[in-house]
């Protein structure tokens, strides 16, 4: 039976989709080839050494592990999981392919997709940092992925700990769309902390993998994962990176591909700035709000009535929460500092900023610190 997520003018059966991705030392590029080569899964695997050793660059390591994949490897436990946790399979032949990944090198052999991918996700950035960031590069992230989901944007990340996370909740908590890319099967939530943002994810976008069921979270799975992010928008934004991360390999890739690289500008003696402020000196757009991408990537989905004022933006507020709004900084400030700043009470101060934290305009911290939160 031909699985309804692979295109049903393909005469190749999706138990050798599954099968010929899952084995070793092959990966997505010789699984295209091989593809490509022979006309359709069940051919690859089908096929004999001699014909194997035909195909130019496939080695006797890659052309034995096929033979003895396609003679021994059992995959119906994957298939059992797949139906049970309605997990879409595309191929990079389906029409249901992303378009964006196709024009990339290295496209995907099979994607793995819990939730809803769109035919085309045109209008994406996509938003990657540390995972050791500050509270004013989470801050910034959600913040920017906030205002981008507004305007009908996909936010892509990949659901890492710290910036990444940042960006996805940014993108839910205004009902935007956001696609997690994930270095793991999609069956393998990691980090385990973010189960219930995948969750929530999948309700209004998707989690996604190239890797099979049960992959687990290898280190090299992570920089290999990066190019699918990128791959998938229009632009990269980096937010609090240092010089060794993850987020610049993803913005290496965003050139290679053709992408935009976007960079927030940092503190100068912080080492999670060294990476972004590189990037600005490379040539990355130097992002300080919003308009700074929409502009750029001209994804022309700004209109009057989307542009808001700010009394429009903010809910109404009295004259002393609008103080105390106004006062909160994107640096966490302590109470005694807000009591000092705005010369009311104590009591009065806690209480405004309760009402500000109702009202989605205040974040408070541990120790008494509190951010603005729009």
């Amino acid at each position: 039976m031909i699985h309804p997520y692979i295109s049903r003018k393909e005469s190749y059966s999706y138990k050798n989709w599954i099968l010929l991705n899952k084995i070793p030392h092959l990966g997505s590029k010789k699984c295209r080839q091989l593809v490509e080569w022979f006309g359709s899964p069940q051919k690859v695997l089908s096929a004999s050494a001699k014909s194997l050793s035909l195909v130019p660059g496939l080695g006797k390591e890659a052309i034995a592990s096929l033979i003895q994949g396609a003679k021994n490897m059992d995959i119906n436990e994957d298939l059992k999981r797949i139906d049970k946790l309605n997990i879409r399979v595309i191929s990079f032949r389906d029409s249901l392919y992303p378009s964006p990944l196709k024009t990339i090198f290295d496209p995907p052999f099979l994607l793995y997709v819990k939730g809803k991918l769109k035919k085309e996700e045109s209008d994406a950035l996509a938003i990657v940092g540390t995972r050791r960031p500050t509270t004013y590069g989470k801050l910034m992230a959600r913040r920017l992925a906030r205002d981008l989901a507004r305007e009908g944007i996909t936010i892509v990340s990949g659901m890492a700990r710290g910036i990444d996370t940042a960006a996805h909740q940014g993108a839910l908590e205004v009902g935007g769309r956001t696609i997690a890319v994930l270095g793991s099967g999609v069956d393998v939530i990691y980090p385990p902390e973010n189960k219930k943002l995948a969750e929530e994810i999948i309700k209004k976008g998707a989690v996604i993998s190239e890797y099979p069921l049960g992959a687990e979270p290898d280190a090299p799975h992570f920089p290999q994962r990066n190019r699918i992010i990128s791959g998938l928008a229009k632009g990269v934004l980096v937010v609090e990176a240092p010089l060794r991360s993850g987020a610049l390999i993803t913005a290496d890739f965003a050139l290679e591909q053709g992408r935009e690289v976007f960079a927030i500008p940092g503190n100068i003696t912080n080492p999670n700035a060294q990476g972004v402020n590189r990037l600005v000196k490379e040539g990355a757009k130097l992002v300080e709000c919003v308009e700074d991408i929409l502009e750029e990537l001209d994804f022309s989905l700004l209109s009057k009535e989307k542009k808001k004022t700010f009394d429009e933006e903010i809910p109404s507020l009295f004259s002393e929460e609008r103080k105390i709004f106004e006062l909160l900084e994107e640096e966490p400030l302590h109470i005694d500092s807000l009591v000092s700043r705005s010369g009311l009470p104590a009591s009065k101060v806690g209480g405004l900023l309760m009402k500000l934290q109702l009202k989605g305009l205040a974040r408070e911290l541990p120790g008494k610190l509190f951010v603005r939160d729009r």
